[in-house]
């Protein structure tokens, strides 16, 4: 059974960091590329960041860009995303999604055909 679970969300005040995980259980790395969305109340999913199948680069939106850093460790299979200098904007809810690697497509949030249950951020003084 295909698992992702998102964890490290959080309430920080404007300036701070949250490091957020993503533990993937009953698919292999080999096969799937992991990336970050968002959801802010009231507006579309959005991509965070996302991982390009052709070199392995991360693609980020700008509105994180210099601010969000992705990691994995293969050996846990698991995710981060480091978050430094939080905006209140960054405030949503963060999902790990996962697609498969012959998927070229990056951004698009319909081609990941699994998703973390998703874990809150707020960003507030």
């Amino acid at each position: 059974e295909v698992q992702l679970q998102a964890s490290g969300g959080g309430l920080v005040q404007p300036g701070g960091s949250l490091r957020l995980s993503c533990a993937a259980s009953g698919f292999s790395f080999d096969d799937f590329v992991l990336g970050w969305f968002r959801q802010a109340p009231g507006k579309k999913r959005e991509v965070v960041v996302c991982v390009s199948s052709s070199d392995d680069k991360p693609y980020y939106d700008d509105s994180v860009k210099g601010r969000f850093t992705i990691s994995s460790d293969n050996a846990k299979n698991t995710v981060y995303l480091q978050m430094n200098s939080l905006k209140p904007e960054d405030t949503a809810v963060y999902y790990c999604a996962a697609r498969r690697k012959e998927v070229y497509m990056c951004s698009s949030d319909f081609v990941y055909e699994y998703w973390g249950q998703g874990t809150q951020v707020t960003v507030s003084s």
